[in-house]
C-alpha cells in the first residue's frame, strides 16, 4: 500500500506509475481544498454540452488508480490517522518543501516508529539538505537553473532566438519516473535486508542529470555548450527540414544511413566527398551540408520522401500534432488512448503508461478519484473505524 501525500505533478505521477503497476495508492487531500491541480484549468471534464462535470485536465491526467481521503494534516487527530495508516503501508510518499513532514510530526524518524520497515520518498526541488534545501521549485523554474533551457530553443544568430522551456513539464515527469525506480528499487531491498530507506529525491538533482552528453560535452572539453535549435551537437544530418508541402525531421545516427539519404535524394556522391563521408566530417562542415541539404529536401513531397527513407531504414518523420500522433496506426495499434468512466457515466479520456509485459497487465480500471470520495470507505476497512468516529472525525473538520 502507498500512503500518497504529495501533490502537483512529479509526486503523483510516480504514484499514479504504482497505481498503474498494480499498488493499492491512498492519495491524502487537505479537506475542502484538494490537489491544488483540481483547479489548474481549463479545460475541466465536460459533458455533451460543454458543462464542467468533473476535475481539471491537469489533474486528470496524474491521478488515474488512486483512493482519495482527506485529512487535515495540522490536527492532532489527523496526525493519527496518517500515522494508523502508515503502519499498514509499505510506501509513504511526499513533496512538501524540506522539514515541512518533520515539523508536522510526521517525518521519518517518526514513521520508522510506528513502522520500522517503512519506505518514505520525499521528493523536493533541490533536496533534504545544502543552501537551497528549504527553497520552493516548480518545473519552469528547475528548467532554467539546470542549463536546460541555455541549451533548448533556437541559437542567437537565428530569428527567434531565446532560452526556451521544454513544451511540457518534463523535469515534474522524469522525477516522478526517477522516483518510481527508487521506490521499487527500494522495495526489493527491503525484501533482501528487511530494512526500510528515506528516498531524498530533487528536482535539480534529476534535471541535471539529465544533461547527458551536452553535460560531457562541456566536462570533456571546457566549452559551454549554446543553443542550436533543432540541430544535434553531436550527430548529423539531425534537424527540421522542410519539403515542398511541409516540414520533416531527418535524425541521421550514422554514416550508413547517411549514404542512404543521399541515394533518396540522387545525391550519392555525397556520401563518398571528404567533406560528408562521415560524421565528424559532417559535424565540421555543417554550414556547407545544410545549405545542400535545404536545397535538395525542398524539391521534394513531403510524403512520398518519408516514404522512401522508411523503406531505406533512414530515420525520419513527420512532426505530428497532439491529435496527428493519437491518431497515428502504431500509437492506436499499443492502444496509448483509452477511456474511463466518472460516476455519472461521462468518459473520462486517458493516455496509459507506457509498460508492456508478457506475463503481467497494467490496472487500468480506476478513474481519478473524486476529492475525498473513499475518506470513509479507506477509514472504515482499513483502521476500522466506526460511523459514529467518522461522523465525529468529519463534525470536527479532521476529515
Amino acid at each position: 500500500m502507498v500512503l500518497d501525500l504529495s501533490r502537483v505533478l512529479a509526486g503523483p505521477w510516480a504514484s499514479q506509475s504504482l497505481a498503474d503497476l498494480g499498488a493499492t495508492v491512498i492519495k491524502v487531500e487537505q479537506p475542502g481544498a484538494g490537489d491544488d491541480t483540481r483547479l489548474w484549468g481549463p479545460p475541466y471534464l465536460s459533458d455533451d454540452h460543454g458543462n464542467r462535470v468533473g476535475e481539471s485536465g491537469y489533474f486528470l491526467a496524474a491521478n488515474r488508480g488512486k483512493y482519495s481521503i482527506t485529512v487535515d494534516l495540522k490536527t492532532d487527530e489527523g496526525k493519527k490517522i496518517i500515522l494508523e495508516l502508515a503502519k499498514k503501508a509499505d510506501i509513504v510518499l511526499e513533496n512538501f518543501k524540506t522539514g515541512t513532514l518533520d515539523r508536522m510530526g510526521l517525518g521519518y524518524s517518526v514513521l520508522k516508529e510506528v513502522k520500522p520497515d517503512i519506505i518514505l520518498c520525499s521528493i523536493t526541488g533541490f533536496g533534504q539538505t545544502g543552501p537551497r534545501a528549504k527553497q520552493p521549485a516548480y518545473d519552469f523554474m528547475i528548467q532554467a537553473m539546470s542549463g536546460i533551457m541555455s541549451v533548448t530553443g533556437e541559437s542567437d544568430d537565428r530569428p527567434g532566438g531565446s532560452p526556451m522551456k521544454i513544451g511540457i513539464p518534463l523535469i515534474d515527469l522524469i522525477t516522478g519516473v526517477y522516483s518510481t525506480s527508487a521506490i521499487l528499487a527500494s522495495v526489493v531491498r527491503r525484501e533482501r535486508t528487511g530494512r526500510g530507506e528515506h528516498i531524498d529525491i530533487a528536482m535539480l538533482d534529476v534535471a541535471v542529470s539529465l544533461l547527458a552528453n551536452q553535460g560531457m560535452n562541456y566536462l570533456l572539453t571546457g566549452q559551454t555548450p549554446v543553443r542550436r535549435g533543432n540541430r544535434h551537437p553531436n550527430i548529423q544530418p539531425q534537424r527540421v527540414y522542410r519539403c515542398i508541402d511541409g516540414q520533416i525531421i531527418l535524425a541521421v545516427g550514422n554514416d550508413g544511413q547517411f549514404a542512404k539519404l543521399c541515394a533518396a535524394l540522387g545525391k550519392s556522391e555525397l556520401a563518398v566527398s571528404e567533406k560528408f563521408a562521415t560524421n565528424d566530417a559532417r559535424v565540421r562542415n555543417l554550414p556547407e551540408l545544410d545549405v545542400l541539404l535545404d536545397e535538395l529536401l525542398a524539391t521534394f513531397n513531403k510524403a512520398e520522401l518519408l516514404a522512401e527513407l522508411e523503406l531505406l531504414g533512414v530515420p525520419s518523420g513527420p512532426i505530428n500534432t497532439i491529435p496527428e500522433v493519437l491518431n497515428d496506426p502504431q500509437v492506436v495499434h499499443r492502444q496509448m488512448q483509452f477511456e474511463l468512466q466518472d460516476e455519472h457515466g461521462v468518459s473520462i479520456p486517458q493516455i496509459r503508461s507506457p509498460y508492456q509485459f508478457s506475463e503481467a497487465s497494467t490496472r487500468l480500471n480506476m478513474r481519478p478519484p473524486a476529492m475525498g470520495e473513499h475518506t470513509e470507505s479507506v477509514l472504515r476497512e482499513i483502521l476500522g473505524l466506526n460511523a459514529s468516529r467518522i461522523q465525529e472525525l468529519r463534525q470536527n473538520s479532521v476529515i
